[in-house]
C-alpha cells in the first residue's frame, strides 16, 4: 500500500474494479471523456461495462481509490503483435479526479498496469496522449521520453 505524498495520514490503493464501483467509474469516465471534449452514445459506455464485466473480455479496468474513495480509473488491455511472442499491453485510457490530482493517483494506476503487463508478460506497455495534455505529459515523460512514432487515424465514419 502507497501513502499519498501530500497526505501522510492518506492510503493511495489500486484495485481491479468491482460491480459496485459502477456509478463512480461513469462519473469518472464521463471525466474523461469530457476532458476530452469527447462523447460516446450511452449504449457504448454501457457496452463498454460489460466487456470490464466480462472475465472473457480483454479490457481490464482498475480505479485507484484514496481512503477507500475510487478517484481515478485506468482501462487496459493485451493485444498480440506480430513482433513478438507474448503481445503488447495497451493502456487506453487514465483518469483521474481533477479535484484531488497530485496524490501520485496516476503514476500509481500506471505502475499497476505495467505489474499487470509484466504478469500477462508482455513484451511492451504503450499509450498514447494528445500532444497538448502538457499535465499527463509531465508524468508520461518521467517513465521514458515519447516514442518516435506518429498516429494515423481516418475519420470515425470512414
Amino acid at each position: 500500500m502507497a501513502k499519498s505524498s501530500s497526505r501522510s495520514s492518506s492510503a493511495l490503493t489500486v484495485r481491479p474494479v468491482r460491480v459496485e464501483d459502477k456509478a463512480r467509474w461513469n462519473q469518472l469516465w464521463q471525466g474523461y471523456l469530457s476532458f476530452y471534449e469527447s462523447s460516446v452514445p450511452d449504449e457504448i459506455t454501457e457496452l463498454t461495462w460489460e466487456r470490464i464485466m466480462n472475465s472473457h473480455h480483454p479490457y481490464q479496468c482498475f480505479v485507484a481509490e484514496l481512503d477507500g474513495q475510487i478517484i481515478g480509473i485506468t482501462h487496459c488491455f493485451m493485444r498480440p503483435s506480430t513482433w513478438s511472442r507474448a503481445g503488447y499491453c495497451y493502456l487506453e485510457d487514465l483518469f483521474v479526479d481533477p479535484t484531488i490530482r497530485g496524490v501520485g493517483a496516476g503514476r500509481a494506476l500506471i505502475n499497476h498496469v505495467i505489474e499487470y503487463a509484466r504478469s500477462q508478460k508482455a513484451d511492451r506497455v504503450y499509450w498514447t496522449t494528445k500532444e497538448n495534455n502538457t499535465t499527463a505529459r509531465k508524468l508520461y515523460d518521467s517513465y521514458l521520453p515519447k516514442s518516435e512514432f506518429v498516429q494515423y487515424r481516418l475519420p470515425q465514419k470512414y
